[in-house]
């Protein structure tokens, strides 16, 4: 059959990105303990087109990414996606986000009871082959539920504090081969809030986190100031970029604060 997407096209525009977006497939997330964790991916992938072709592969993207779905995925593991696209596509770029909620178990704090909490994370990657080499750049990035409590609430009332949930997002990218795992990263960020999130509290626990978060006031500027201490601590980070946003409990509106800074 004639193949109108290899026809030439006339009009000498190359497009930067061609591809699918909103992809949804089962993935498999290499975890730090060897395994793998099985979760609902939402992915974007797209290649660079030549101007002399009039259109991309649609169905070549799919099957890439379905016989991906079927090992386990990192870092590692997208840039050998991305080749993929390049390869099979013709393309001098690809690039590919994969967004997804990943569990881990969290222990209440006094009784001691297990559950899963999701944190919503994507990985991002772009190949490039023009030029003597081809660039990938990799970035991570997570969403991590913590509590804040606010310190100028507490000096001034005779009486509490006010304290809500807030979220810390992070995305960093790192030494080529010497990658972060999600595990490392939720751990590193996860107690710079007054308290932890739990998914599962007894009253014994309520209590810890609420006196926990009392006794360690903090505003949306505290918790991020001390994100931006241990991700700059972290050698093999390069590059990171930090917000912290606080679902105020007495206000209409959202407080928040944002950093982002390189590293050599």
């Amino acid at each position: 059959m004639k193949d109108i997407q290899n026809s030439p096209d006339q009009r000498g525009i190359e497009i930067q990105q061609v591809g699918v977006k909103d992809f949804h497939l089962p993935v498999l997330i290499a975890t730090q303990s060897g395994s793998f964790q099985q979760v609902l991916g939402r992915i974007t992938a797209s290649a660079s087109l030549p101007r002399e072709f009039k259109g991309t592969h649609m169905s070549r993207f799919i099957e890439i990414l379905a016989e991906w779905s079927q090992k386990p995925i990192s870092g590692r593991e997208i840039k050998l996606v991305l080749k993929e696209i390049c390869s099979r596509l013709a393309a001098p770029a690809a690039e590919i986000a994969l967004a997804f909620r990943y569990f881990l178990p969290v222990t209440a704090p006094v009784s001691k009871i297990p559950s899963p909490l999701d944190y919503s994370c994507e990985f991002h990657g772009r190949l490039t082959n023009t030029g003597q080499a081809p660039a990938y750049d990799y970035q991570m990035g997570v969403e991590i539920p913590v509590i804040s409590l606010c310190p100028c609430s507490k000096e001034i009332s005779d009486y509490g504090a006010h304290n809500q949930r807030a979220m810390i997002r992070a995305w960093i990218r790192c030494r080529p081969g010497r990658y972060l795992w999600l595990e490392e990263l939720i751990g590193l960020l996860q107690e710079q809030g007054s308290s932890r999130v739990y998914p599962l509290l007894k009253r014994e626990d309520e209590k810890f986190v609420t006196e926990e978060a009392y006794l360690r006031p903090k505003f949306v500027e505290d918790i991020l100031r001390d994100c931006v201490l241990v991700l700059r601590g972290e050698e093999r980070i390069t590059w990171f970029r930090v917000e912290v946003e606080s679902f105020e409990s007495i206000h209409n509106h959202n407080a928040f604060a944002r950093h982002e800074e390189g590293k050599k």
